[in-house]
């Protein structure tokens, strides 16, 4: 499937919904976990703002690359992010959209809060 690596340099990206646990099946309630590692599957609503657009997007995130306080409005970067579009046929309809995972998402508030100085 092709992946499509999304440059982040020149956007602000901010928590919008904070993480929630991705669930594989609804039906089931079964938990969505990496192929890879074995790893939590999260979603994080994020704001991306970039060109003068905002768009809010569902990131999926293995659980371990989530880290700092992750609360609504909390800058963040988002390291390793890739777009993959999909298509599915689903009761004789087709769908189609573009998904989106990061290897983490790392809070910034903290980065601000230690650059300033503190008062005296």
């Amino acid at each position: 499937m092709r992946q499509i690596p999304v440059d982040t340099s020149g956007a602000v990206v901010m928590v919008a919904k904070s993480p929630q646990v991705k669930v594989r099946d609804r039906r089931t309630g079964e938990i969505a976990t990496d192929a890879e590692t074995g790893a939590k599957l999260m979603t994080v609503d994020v704001m991306f703002a970039a060109n003068e657009e905002v768009e809010i997007l569902s990131i999926t995130v293995p659980e371990p690359g989530i880290t700092g306080e992750l609360a609504m409005g909390t800058p963040v970067a988002l390291t390793g992010l890739i777009a993959r579009p999909w298509e599915n046929d689903f009761n004789g309809q087709k769908r189609h959209g573009i998904a989106f995972r990061a290897v983490a998402v790392t809070s910034l508030a903290d980065a601000g809060a230690a650059a300033r100085p503190k008062a005296a």
